[in-house]
């Protein structure tokens, strides 16, 4: 129990460090750790947690980490930090609780309950000792950690834009979330915009048939919904909006790009998360 009392001490620690530092600093400014920085920080921690694994005999404090009444505690403010971001409105201009990715507490509780998993996994691996038990649980912990990790990181590297394009006229140019205009790598023309409407006139479904054309000289033409999008070169064309005065007229299609080279990493992830649990189906009993 007063392990478990020190537990829930250093992970208010954290949400008081990282009060502060809101405090002092502002938000997490995730554009600073953009590739290569990101990677940079990545190989820094995952050294952070082998030197503390190996000094787990030579101090409480690094003993400490990768218990459960470590973990525990950790798993608590993470559980009620995650819980508060899906009852807030997140906003990417919000501040504290309205924009959580970027709110230090929740940063740092995140980074610590990661650093505890990391150490749990190479306690594990020290120690492997029947695979029925092993390979599930290190699947589960290994992906949990992975996906923490590399959708954090590669949040830095994430980009969401806006592009208005117009009927017989390519455009390369989009608006970033902060206003700023941005060349883009490939060019859209759109050739139409498609509307279907119901029997009052409120839209049914809307899309545009659009040309694309690459660097690469790659040419495509595709027609985006709202909830089919095109892929080319790492980036996501989606259909996000239109002319809503000239309605069904609209000669402009309003679509937004997206691009997360981290997002297979994730994918991968929780493909061993999933497998992991398989695993602990099949081998349960």
């Amino acid at each position: 129990m007063r392990q478990m009392f020190k537990g829930f001490l250093i992970g208010g620690g954290f949400i008081i460090a990282g009060t502060i530092l809101e405090l002092c600093f502002g938000p997490v400014t995730w554009e600073v750790f953009a590739w290569p920085v990101n990677g940079i920080v990545l190989a820094g921690f995952l050294a952070m947690i082998a030197i503390v694994f190996l000094l787990r005999k030579r101090g409480s404090v690094f003993r400490f980490i990768g218990t459960y009444q470590a973990a525990i505690p950790t798993l608590v403010y993470v559980v009620v930090l995650t819980v508060i971001m899906g009852l807030t409105r997140q906003d990417v201009h919000g501040a504290w609780f309205n924009n959580m990715l970027t709110f230090w507490p929740f940063v740092l509780i995140y980074v610590y309950m990661a650093m505890i998993l990391g150490v749990v996994i190479l306690r594990r691996l020290s120690n492997l000792s029947s695979w029925q038990r092993d390979v599930p649980f290190l699947l589960n912990h290994l992906g949990l950690f992975l996906a923490m990790t590399t959708a954090t990181l590669g949040n830095a590297d994430m980009q969401r834009l806006k592009m208005i394009t117009e009927v017989g006229k390519p455009e390369w140019r989009a608006m970033t979330q902060d206003g700023a205009i941005r060349e883009m790598p490939l060019a859209i023309e759109l050739k139409r915009f498609i509307m279907e409407t119901y029997d009052d006139g409120s839209p049914k479904r809307f899309a545009s048939d659009i040309q694309i054309l690459t660097k690469s000289r790659k040419n495509m033409q595709v027609t985006i919904d709202v909830n089919k999008p095109a892929e080319v070169d790492g980036w996501k064309i989606y259909q996000y909006g239109y002319d809503t005065e000239m309605g069904a007229q609209s000669h402009i299609s309003i679509l937004e790009l997206v691009s997360d080279p981290w997002l297979p990493l994730v994918y991968v992830c929780i493909y061993m998360m999933l497998g992991g649990a398989v695993c602990l189906f099949v081998f349960g009993g």
